[in-house]
């Protein structure tokens, strides 16, 4: 993320802590999130913000597409 995408991302996540629900769907792994946030602090306020009373739900399997092209 560059700079103006963080901050986005924090302002985002600060006007919506305990006041509205947030879904967030994502394909990079959580143990990545920091890395991909880029600036660890930014990171950590986001994270703390999106964790707290949070309920996380990981899929796992193969993809539909891939079911779907090998005609399963």
């Amino acid at each position: 993320m560059d700079n103006q995408a963080r901050h986005a991302l924090m302002d985002i996540m600060e006007d919506r802590y305990e006041k509205n629900s947030t879904i967030i769907a994502s394909q990079i792994p959580v143990e990545k999130w920091h890395e991909t946030i880029g600036d660890n602090s930014i990171a950590d306020a986001v994270l703390d913000r999106l964790v707290y009373s949070s309920h996380r739900i990981e899929l796992e399997g193969d993809s539909m597409r891939k079911k779907k092209r090998l005609g399963v």
